[in-house]
């Protein structure tokens, strides 16, 4: 398979959309894609199963192709019939609710030789100021980049799609994003892993690529600035772990395993001694993350117990064996 230069100005951006609630920062979002320095090839908006939404998307953003999901509700489906549409080599993902800076699409660019996908950095925009008890090990909480990922551009198991590039013949080859490995509404599920992890599959001599000057921010609402969502966010993340390793086998979430011995042990560490120093704030890191582990370990826990719990099917016999 031949792998074409990616260039801004020939490469696709993706944005999905599903409630009019983000209105604005769909606004936002995609008049960041189109004022990417290089220029940008072309901006499609995938409306998933909202009709008011889509009139309102066809009537107020030209200049964009706007297109509804043609697939089950979920965010897979959306980006599938995004990148049907793309005419770009490399189709490119942004979030309804996140806005890159100009030099984005070109950071990735400038890094995809050689990798079969490269994606960014993505920083939280909070309401006012992160909480105090907030700690970054948790960034992707609230669907930013957290502390423990590369400092400088480096080889990785998987990046994110509300920043990522890809070449479209790598997601053509592997049928585009699982339809039934997808977010829903609030309830997570890790469909940019499992993407990344088949692509993988089928280019095993080229990489996942993370770029951490390709920039976005993404706003995080009031309501997930909170101790409520922080946790159930973290069980929903467990129960979609406990669904990847189902899918391609526990030896996958090698990472998680490593990410919790070693990062999140330090974050702890790091809280308590910032709450000896005086800032009491880091007590409450320390204690976030300890909560926030335990929480996502329970949804691993309870998905994996629900699983086991199904009944087996029924041993299917090869078609020449008559049936007794």
């Amino acid at each position: 398979m031949t792998f074409t230069p990616a260039l801004p100005a020939t490469t696709s951006v993706v944005i999905c959309a599903y409630t009019e609630r983000r209105w604005t920062d769909l606004l936002d979002a995609v008049r960041s894609a189109r004022d990417q320095r290089g220029g940008v090839g072309e901006v499609i908006v995938v409306i998933d199963h909202n009709p008011t939404l889509y009139a309102r998307a066809r009537a107020e953003l030209p200049g964009t192709t706007v297109l509804e999901n043609r697939y089950a509700r979920g965010v897979s489906g959306a980006r599938n019939t995004g990148i049907e549409a793309a005419q770009g080599a490399h189709v490119a993902f942004l979030d309804d609710d996140a806005a890159a800076e100009p030099t984005w699409l070109s950071e990735l660019c400038a890094h995809a030789h050689g990798a079969v996908g490269v994606g960014g950095r993505t920083l939280p925009l909070w309401p006012q100021s992160a909480p105090r008890w907030f700690p970054m090990e948790f960034a992707w909480v609230v669907g930013a980049s957290y502390t423990g990922l590369p400092e400088h551009v480096a080889d990785v198991r998987n990046v994110w799609t509300g920043n990522m590039l890809v070449a479209r013949d790598a997601l053509n080859a592997v049928g585009g994003f699982d339809t039934d490995f997808s977010k829903v509404g609030q309830v997570a599920r890790p469909e940019d892993t499992e993407l990344c992890l088949r692509v993988a599959r089928i280019f095993p001599t080229r990489s996942w690529r993370y770029v951490p000057s390709a920039r976005v921010h993404h706003r995080v609402p009031r309501a997930r600035a909170t101790v409520t969502y922080f946790l159930r966010r973290c069980f929903w993340e467990g129960q979609g772990k406990s669904a990847l390793a189902e899918t391609h086998g526990k030896r996958t979430l090698a990472l998680e395993r490593d990410h919790a011995l070693r990062t999140l042990v330090r974050g702890v560490v790091r809280g308590l001694r910032d709450a000896l120093r005086g800032d009491f704030g880091g007590a409450g890191r320390a204690a976030m993350i300890t909560a926030g582990l335990t929480s996502t370990v329970l949804g691993f826990a309870q998905a994996e117990l629900a699983r086991r719990r199904l009944p087996k099917p029924a041993a299917q016999l090869p078609p020449h064996v008559p049936r007794p």
